[in-house]
């Protein structure tokens, strides 16, 4: 049986939402919660074995929203330097045991439960895969699978660079996981968006 964690990236700036210097885009609410919140909701509703939430600006407000979720926090102190150092802040979290990480967004609160545990049971079945990733109308989405084998060339990431463009290319072993899940592809960028939503 694979083990597989769940890390939700909650340390983004969130510069294109907007609002004051002490507002958190994840702190924002939708439904009456915060979008972690419902983030961190999912992802303790799937068969992942363990949750961790990485953190940046705003990472006392975060852990007080998530008091009473059973999370690991990880805080990345240096999250102004770019997505890349809070991966790999989440990864070097990770328990030992683990054998894949599925990266949850804190700002995609649309993804369902069902979708993470379609990735999971795929990578299960794919034991050489690099990474399980969604499919939605044709369109790749998040969150991405990304297995242990991984690791080693994640943790070399730099700056704003996400795991995607390690997946591009040639010769990576990537499951194609189609889901009926729209919210794969709707990430809430802006003040409009969460409108969108009903926030």
């Amino acid at each position: 049986m694979v083990e597989v964690a769940t890390l939700v990236m909650a340390a983004g700036r969130g510069s294109r939402f907007g609002g004051g210097p002490d507002e958190l885009k994840v702190l924002a609410l939708l439904d009456g919660r915060s979008l972690v919140c419902h983030v961190v909701d999912l992802a303790l509703a799937s068969r992942a074995v363990a949750t961790l939430v990485v953190t940046g600006r705003g990472a006392e407000a975060v852990a007080t929203a998530l008091d009473e979720h059973p999370v690991t926090l990880v805080h990345n102190p240096f999250y102004a330097r770019g997505m890349a150092g809070s991966l790999k802040a989440g990864l070097v979290a990770l328990p030992p045991n683990i054998d894949g990480a599925l990266v949850l967004l804190a700002d995609m609160p649309r993804v369902r439960t069902a979708t993470l545990d379609t990735l999971i049971a795929a990578f299960a079945a794919s034991p050489d895969a690099d990474a399980v990733v969604p499919i939605h109308d044709g369109r790749e989405g998040n969150p991405a699978l990304l297995a242990r084998c991984l690791f080693p060339e994640l943790m070399q990431l730099t700056g704003d660079t996400g795991a995607r463009r390690l997946l591009a290319q040639s010769g990576r072993r990537i499951v194609r996981c189609q889901v009926d899940d729209p919210g794969i592809l709707v990430d809430v960028d802006t003040r409009e968006a969460l409108q969108a939503l009903g926030g």
